[in-house]
């Protein structure tokens, strides 16, 4: 067998449980996520390595077909996966599928879950910022009748939003295709999800710059609850076209 031919995901699994150098098997993507996969989806795995171990399973190296994806590292590497990254939401929501060092993959990915307090205070001001530049200049370009820029920094506006509130909860954020999956079952904090996710589905869709100042308004009042008034401020007067009329 090679990287190259394909081999079945129990297949390998099975193959790799037998085998001493690995110590972990976390399988992300929507096969991780209840409900999500599709007869599209493949199976994301992770194959993780004790640190200085050459199985032979390295064969497997790139290994990446319409049933099976691997990621083959070590446990040093894996503990450093997606952090930060784009993989740092898929990990926190990955399903541990073999765990040989009693609880110390599952560990890991608790960590990747959950940002530590300093980094997410750190990462909510900016967030915070770039959601206030965003929602200024589309309800600015909306006043001055530029509707097409007005639409464009909406939709950028709540990706920032996004990120913040994530932030704001010391959590990554998902990735657009799990947003709805991972509200319905670990809504914010003080967030109603349904307002939530209408809200940046009117954003995103229209530009609504009512809707957008609204939610700007529940978005200044967490955030300065959270200690980033001093964020706020520095918009100074332009904070009055960004609240309600």
């Amino acid at each position: 067998m090679t990287a190259q031919q394909p081999i079945a995901y129990d297949a390998f699994v099975e193959l790799a449980a037998a085998d001493s150098a690995v110590v972990g098997l976390v399988l992300k993507g929507s096969r991780a996520h209840e409900g999500m996969p599709t007869e599209h989806s493949d199976h994301d795995l992770y194959v993780v390595l004790a640190d200085g171990a050459t199985p032979a399973l390295t064969r497997f190296m790139g290994h990446r077909t319409p049933e099976l994806d691997l990621v083959i590292l070590s446990l040093d590497e894996f503990r450093g996966a997606g952090m930060p990254g784009f993989e740092r939401y898929a990990l926190a929501r990955a399903r541990i599928v073999l765990d040989q060092l009693d609880g110390v993959i599952a560990q890991i990915l608790a960590g990747k879950a959950r940002l530590d307090a300093d980094e997410a205070f750190r990462e909510a001001g900016q967030w915070l910022d770039a959601y206030a530049n965003s929602h200024y200049r589309s309800v600015k370009n909306d006043r001055d009748g530029h509707a097409l820029a007005a639409r464009l920094d909406a939709t950028d506006s709540i990706r920032f939003l996004l990120e913040l509130l994530f932030a704001l909860d010391r959590r990554p954020r998902p990735y657009n295709k799990y947003l709805e999956w991972e509200l319905a079952r670990f809504p914010l904090p003080g967030w109603d999800t349904g307002m939530l996710l209408d809200a940046t589905d009117r954003i995103s869709g229209t530009g609504d710059v009512t809707t957008q100042r609204r939610l700007f308004a529940q978005v200044e009042a967490v955030a300065r609850r959270a200690g980033h008034s001093a964020v706020l401020d520095a918009w100074g007067a332009d904070l009055d076209l960004m609240r309600p009329q």
